[in-house]
Parts: C-alpha cells; structure tokens; sequence
C-alpha cells in the first residue's frame, strides 16, 4: 500500500515543499530501500524510526519497503525526516489510516499536515533547526497543521494562520493525526516579545568623551553606513562599537522573521527563543577562516556575515584577519547578500549588515598618542596598514580616528549623550529615508546607486568645484567619491536640508581618515 505525507527540504533560509512516499508490499523478500538525492543523516533515518516504532509498540510487518523523496532531484539533509518517515510507515502498513495524513481531493494543497522531527530510539521527539522556514511553508501550502517537537512549538507558532502543535513523542503525534487527541495549537504573543526586548545591554552615556566618534557612529546608523575606527589601545573603540545596536531603531516583524530564519536554519535560535527581535552584534575572532565569515562548508551553512543580517558585524583588529578572509566581504558589502556555489547547487544567504571595524594606526598602536611613543618604521606602518586592500577601504564609508581619552573627559561622571537621545534622531532620519524610497527597491542612503544617487545627491557648482578638489588632492576612487555623497545626504538629512551644501560635503570627506593620511605627508 503506499502512502503520502508532505514535509520540507531547506535551500539556503528558504523551504521547498517535499513528498515523503512510503510503498509496502508485503510480497517478495523484506527489504527497505530509501530513494530521492538523500544524505547520509537521512539514510541513517531507517534505524531510528524502526526503533522508535518498536519502541513505542507499533510493529510493522515483514514487508518490502520503498521510501521516495520527491523531488528526487533536490537534495534532502539532516534528521527532521524521522517524525513524517514513521508516520508515513504507519499509514503504508494499514496501522493508521492514509487519509488522515494525506485526505483525497481535487486540490493536494487542502487538509494534509505537515510533519518535521528527529526521532530518539524510544520514540521521544528531539528539536530541529529550520523550523521557521518550513511553518511559513506549510501555512503557505494551506495545510492542515503543523506537528514539530515540542521544543520547536513556539519557534514555528510565530507565523499567523496556521495551527502548530508541539509533540514530546510519536505516539503523542499518532494521535493528533488520528483525532484521538485534540490538543489546542500552540500560541505565542508576538507583542509581548518586543516587550520584552528592553534593557540593552549598554548605554553611551557610559563612554566618556569621543563626541566626533559618536558623531561618526549617529551619520554611519541613520544611513547604514559601514564604519572604521584607528586608534591607539584604550581609546574606547570596543566600546563604541558594542553599543552601536542601541541606537539602531527596532527590527520591524518582517526583518525580524528574516533574522529568525537565519538562526534557525543555522541551528542557533536560543530555545527560549521564539523570534530574535533585536537587531544581531556578530564579533567573530580574527582567526576566522573564510568559510566560517562568508558561510559554507561541506553542508552549506549561513556565515557571520549572514547571521549579522539587518545588524552588526563587528571586526575587531581588522588587519590581524587574514587578507583572503577580508576579500571575501566585497560581494556582500556591494550587494547585500552571498552566494555559495558548489557544483550541485548554489546557495544564497542574505547578508545586509552594518559593517563596524576597528584597528590600531600601526603596529605598536601608539603612532597617534601623544603619551606614549610610537617604536615602528615608516615600512612597518606601510605594511600593517596595507594588509586591509583599497578596494575594500573604499567600501567602507566612515573612517574615523579615535584619539586616547583625556584625563579631563574620564573624570566626568558621564557621557553628554546616552542612546535614547541618539535613537530617537536616527529613528527620524530613517523614516525621512523610509518615505523618500517607499517606491524604489533601497532602504538607506547607504543603498543609493545609479539614477538615484544622481536623483537625490544632486550638488550645485561650488560643490562641485569643492569636491574636485578633494577628489585631486586625495586622490579618491569613483567609489570612494560616491560614497561621500552618500554620507553627505545622510548628514544634510539629520540637519533637515533638502540639498547638499559645502559643509555637509567637508564633514563627509572629514570622515575618510584612511584617505588622508595615505597623502604624501598625510
């Protein structure tokens, strides 16, 4: 007798609908073969659920037994193929009934359910990641419910109109899908988890002077500007960038599904977690190899760059990371998003984060401090600095220097301004922003390009006359020229100016640091 039941198989953060078909036939010698482009967790799927069905006392009988995963042409990975493999067993050996998975009727996509869980060998459910993706899937394809672990209930429960129910083991599950049991769908008060998000961890009001960096930090937030702090060790970089999601305004509920799915198909969304709505500070270590920044692997997995989607990535020491390593941010930082090829499949991740770096001005770090005395060459200094590529110093918009705190600012008791006061400007630049592009496909000043960036950043001839200037005597790139423009509509936004004057274009180049001292004498 065969049997259907529909499940789901993760292409990058999304999920693509798949038909778990089971044929038993109980003439001809007993046997079970498993088809449809499985991976190795897959395959091993036989064992555990012929034990947990054992073991939670449903015997099968000898039969010849042929499992399909259609399409056969996608591949299929990982272990959430267990819970939907034993019920799909249960429904071909006549000891459920098949319509209760699968009901008959012209349209396939009504009344079935949808099944995804990794089976112990005594029948108890065990928590899968990806379950975000295949919820909004299922509730996509109409189903009939949901049935996860119970410890992927509330994940999946997030998405609107659809019933998710949260089982502890298989028998649990039979009977939900025989209507022995009726247990109500799981909830969860998604207004309450934004509730819940207040008391960041962190407040500039702690970091004492540094008021052009916090400057720097308010123009790179309003506009999604990428940033760089050079300064000498002790001068609060870490800091500074540790509190940048403070200021950053709130995920709205479709940026956060998007940040949740990442986390989920990557396996690190917190138990407790129902949806992540606060905006990610990923701080990976310099020794991070390319795989590990970018994503990938043998199974593709999303990288830091991804799993910093719609917040920061944070490279502290930024030469100390390896130069093929850095190269790698180029795609992401031009397009928002990356793309593992392998030669079965190509994956794309999303990755539109707010890139934060920081390094010291030369090797010893003390180049720019006045108490204390630089002990590097003019070779050493080229070297160390040369580690970070121009290419991928132009793409970072915001270069700042952060001298060492003086004695006068550390005795303050505080800083002059905390981060609700900076939110609250930037929250009003982005929503300037918001309006400005509501019909075109950018979000952020940051994101301006092509005719828009000609549209919006439109100079008169004195600015154009300034900006010639600076451009010969610096000698910036195309790229890095456009980039001040972006960071000049960004600063005439906060100052509430509808066109962009000299000064707006003198604190933009002001902030490539990096650009000036590479002058001769700079």
């Amino acid at each position: 007798m065969i049997a259907k039941v529909s499940t789901a198989a993760l292409l990058g953060i999304e999920a693509l609908p798949v038909s778990l078909e089971v044929d038993l036939t109980r003439s001809g010698m007993p046997a079970f073969t498993l088809v449809g482009l499985a991976e190795g967790a897959v395959r091993e799927a036989k064992e555990r659920v012929l034990a947990a069905l054992k073991n939670a006392g449903h015997k099968l009988p000898p039969a010849r037994i042929t499992v399909n995963l259609a399409p056969a042409d996608l591949r299929k990975e990982g272990s959430a193929y267990d819970l939907p493999l034993a019920l799909c067993l249960l429904a071909a050996s006549e000891a459920i009934d098949p319509r209760h998975l699968a009901p008959e009727g012209p349209d396939p996509k009504v009344g079935g359910w949808f099944l995804a869980g990794e089976l112990s060998l005594d029948g108890a459910l065990k928590p899968v990641p990806g379950i975000l993706p295949l919820a909004i899937l299922a509730r996509d394809q109409g189903a009939q419910g949901l049935i996860v672990p119970g410890e992927n209930a509330a994940e999946a429960a997030v998405v609107q109109g659809l019933s998710v129910y949260g089982v502890d083991s298989l028998s649990q599950a039979v009977r939900i899908v025989t209507g022995e049991d009726q247990p109500a769908p799981a909830v969860v008060d998604v207004d309450a988890l934004w509730a819940g998000q207040a008391g960041c961890e962190g407040d500039f009001a702690e970091v004492k002077g540094q008021d052009h960096a916090k400057r720097a930090i308010e123009i790179a937030a309003a506009g999604g500007h990428n940033l760089l702090f050079v300064g000498p060790p002790g001068s609060g970089k870490t800091m500074l960038s540790q509190r940048i999601p403070t200021v950053l305004p709130p995920l709205t509920f479709d940026e956060a599904l998007e940040v949740t799915k990442i986390y989920s198909v990557a396996g690190m969304l917190p138990r407790e977690a129902a949806l992540i709505v606060r905006r990610p500070f990923r701080s990976p270590h310099h020794t991070i190899s390319d795989a590990g920044l970018i994503g990938g692997g043998v199974c593709p997995r999303p990288g830091e760059v991804s799993l910093g989607h719609r917040g920061v990535l944070f490279l502290d020491e930024l030469p100390e990371f390896k130069k093929h390593v850095l190269e790698v941010l180029r795609q992401p930082l031009e397009d928002g998003r990356v793309t593992i090829s392998r030669a079965a499949q190509a994956l794309t991740y999303p990755a539109d984060f707010m890139l934060v770096a920081a390094m010291n001005p030369c090797p010893c770090g003390y180049l720019t401090d006045d108490r204390h005395t630089c002990t590097c060459s003019p070779l050493s200094i080229l070297k160390y600095r040369s580690r970070i590529s121009g290419p991928l110093m132009d793409r970072i918009d915001l270069q700042v220097e952060v001298p060492a705190v003086p004695y006068e600012d550390l005795k303050a008791p505080r800083g002059t301004r905390d981060s609700a006061t900076m939110r609250a400007g930037i929250v009003k630049v982005r929503a300037l922003q918001a309006e400005r592009y509501k019909d075109s496909s950018i979000r952020l000043n940051a994101d301006l390009q092509g005719a828009l960036l000609e549209c919006w950043c439109k100079v008169g001839e004195g600015e154009h006359q300034f900006l010639e200037q600076a451009v010969r005597r610096l000698g910036l790139s195309a790229r890095a020229y456009t980039r001040v423009l972006r960071i000049a509509r960004t600063i005439a936004d906060m100052e509430d100016a509808e066109a962009i004057e000299i000064p707006h274009l003198a604190e933009a180049i002001n902030f490539r640091t990096m650009d000036r001292v590479n002058q001769p004498g700079g």
